[in-house]
């Protein structure tokens, strides 16, 4: 599944017909470290219909930790099963945030989330989801896996593989996956290109274990990318060699 090696063989067509989006909650708070920034998420939902117009099928799995983490709470005392539904549930503020952005912008959207809430959003069902996505519809999926103790990464590649999705991307306000933390090391180096077995010798922290291990198993490349740079998901999408791309790479 997906594209073998990190750049397609013609940068005017798209790598993939079907892409899922990772996006973190904090993505959404743009400068601020708390909340929903609108500005901010404009330009996010700008670049992800940018993306879409080139032709993809574009989901979005969308993060809380804008909002809440449930890892963060459960330290503080909460009781982690409550914790992670409080998060879910930020989740699902984000998503409608950013389908309202996309549909000033003019695009057709759904929202569905893992926890039933009909007043504002679908329940996800996968050949729902993948209908919208074949009718040219932006999906947007939110409240993660709709159980505790999984994170927003493990529901963006169950999700991914439910809908047939050819890639993850994964965006962070990092520029790739280096070495060691490049924020607090000088020397930090980046790869451009990681091999699944490679990833996980070295340690390398880019998703949690059982996303990158259920990747890993199914061949779904991921593409760890800055989102803080405007276009940069369409870069990805077109072939240009930003960000890392990490899955089973041949020479």
């Amino acid at each position: 599944m997906g594209l073998v090696g990190h750049m397609g063989p013609n940068m005017t067509e798209p790598r993939w017909k079907r892409i899922l989006i990772k996006l973190s909650g904090e993505a959404f708070a743009g400068a601020q470290s708390f909340g929903i920034d609108p500005d901010t998420v404009k330009r996010l939902a700008q670049d992800i219909l940018d993306t879409h117009k080139l032709g993809v099928d574009v989901a979005v799995v969308v993060g809380g930790g804008n909002i809440i983490r449930g890892g963060r709470a459960s330290r503080k005392g909460v009781d982690r099963a409550s914790a992670d539904y409080m998060g879910m549930l930020g989740t699902v503020i984000n998503a409608l945030a950013l389908q309202d952005a996309l549909e000033k912008l003019g695009a057709d959207t759904r929202v569905q989330t893992a926890i039933t809430m009909s007043a504002v959003a679908e329940p996800f069902i996968r050949r729902r989801a993948i209908r919208h996505l074949e009718k040219g519809r932006i999906v947007i999926l939110a409240a993660g896996t709709g159980m505790p103790y999984f994170t927003t990464d493990t529901a963006a590649v169950q999700r991914s593989l439910e809908i047939h999705a050819e890639a993850v991307l994964k965006a962070t306000n990092v520029d790739g996956v280096y070495d060691k933390d490049p924020r607090t090391h000088p020397d930090a180096v980046k790869f451009d290109r990681l091999d699944f077995m490679d990833a996980i010798s070295r340690g390398l922290g880019i998703m949690d274990l059982t996303a990158f291990s259920l990747c890993k198993e199914y061949d779904l490349p991921i593409v760890v990318f800055d989102i803080t740079q405007p276009g940069n998901i369409a870069r990805v999408v077109r072939g240009e060699p930003i960000g890392t791309y990490v899955g089973r790479v041949e020479q």
